[in-house]
């Protein structure tokens, strides 16, 4: 193993950056929920203390580097045709029981957090998986490329479920304070009664048209990431309440609420917090600007974990640095990720599925889901 420190300044601030092989984050020290400061100095373990942060975080100005998003069909076919579609990893999801379960474009798969041990391996009739979510009796709902499935996890049945929905590439789904299913497809938004089997509602006309991402709110109201920004919607009514559109970052492509209630929107050019109750936006990260955003989730500490078409990246939400870099992935290209999960941060990749310690920050790939094991 080497290490090496590198100091590069960046807005008249002085970063100190860890860089080592083998498997481990180049990263400042873990983020506590106090984010303590302290001057830069390096450990046994190669993790540099952050620098002091001001109180109030200051984003300059600086102009993002140059990048032409792709066009919403172009994003399509690049995703169909130039992504690895036989060990894709699209979605993970924990369950009630501590296991987790991930989706793959060759199926789906329980397992154990904790060891990585596969639990089960369950055919699903379309592989396309899109998303994932449990219901409040622990049921699993697979959405994929051609509608929704639901697992049994006692027995592992699947049963596909014939619901009209706006279109049948399923995208996103969310649980509601209510217990209700919100499923996002590329046509619009359906809400479903998983006790009941019905289909409740349906929402076509959604501004944006795709929803790409669901999010519940600190209210208990469904936040939609579209082709064209943000809209919330009414859980209660299916109606819509707000609208944040034309977004200067583009299509949002995933979402993430923290415990101050703000929503967080990543896109295709960089990662925006946003004032639910307001409906507005409050900053885009600075550093994080130009960057595809694929997936965003907070872990227990209140640090942000940011998947992107290009790295995995660990953030400091209160003041947008990247405190840390994961390496060593089956591929740079993050899809989903599932912090807390065994211990381990979870994360899938369009090559494959890999774990960090939460501890040791070390990261391995999980032997099970790579093209390496085939």
């Amino acid at each position: 193993m080497s290490f090496s420190r590198v100091c590069q300044n960046v807005g008249g601030v002085l970063l100190v950056l860890g860089l080592h092989t083998g498997g481990r984050i180049a990263t400042a020290s873990p983020i506590s929920s106090s984010y303590p400061q302290g001057v830069a100095s390096s450990d046994p373990q190669g993790v540099a203390q952050s620098t002091p942060q001001p109180k109030v975080p200051t984003y300059l100005p600086i102009a993002p580097p140059p990048i032409v998003p792709p066009l919403p069909s172009q994003r399509r076919q690049q995703e169909e045709s130039t992504i690895g579609t036989d060990y894709r990893v699209s979605a993970l999801q924990p369950d009630y029981q501590g296991n987790l379960w991930v989706g793959t474009w060759q199926g789906l798969a329980k397992i154990d957090p904790n060891t990585g041990k596969v639990l089960a391996r369950i055919t699903i009739p379309n592989v396309t998986i899109g998303a994932l979510a449990q219901d409040k009796v622990g049921r699993i709902w697979v959405g994929t490329y051609e509608g929704l499935q639901r697992v049994d996890p006692r027995t592992n049945e699947v049963t596909a479920q014939n619901f009209f929905l706006p279109s049948n590439r399923v995208l996103a789904l969310q649980l509601d304070n209510r217990g209700y299913l919100w499923v996002g497809t590329d046509q619009g938004l359906a809400m479903i009664s998983p006790d009941q089997g019905l289909l409740m509602t349906t929402l076509k006309n959604l501004p944006g048209v795709s929803a790409n991402a669901l999010s519940l709110d600190a209210d208990g109201q469904l936040w939609v990431g579209t082709l064209e920004g943000l809209v919330q919607v009414n859980t209660a009514s299916a109606q819509i309440m707000k609208q944040i559109p034309g977004l200067s970052e583009g299509t949002v492509q995933t979402l993430a609420l923290d415990s101050r209630g703000s929503v967080w929107a990543g896109t295709v050019n960089g990662l925006l917090e946003v004032n639910a109750r307001e409906a507005r936006v409050v900053r885009s990260v600075t550093q994080l600007r130009g960057r595809n955003i694929t997936s965003a989730r907070f872990d227990k500490v209140g640090s942000i974990w940011v998947g992107t078409a290009n790295g995995l990246f660990r953030v400091n939400p209160f003041n947008g640095a990247i405190v840390g870099q994961v390496g060593n992935l089956p591929s740079s290209q993050v899809l989903t990720v599932s912090p807390d999960t065994g211990n381990k941060l979870w994360v899938g990749t369009s090559d494959g599925l890999a774990w960090v310690s939460m501890s040791s920050y070390q990261t391995q790939r999980h032997s099970g889901f790579s093209r390496a094991s085939q």
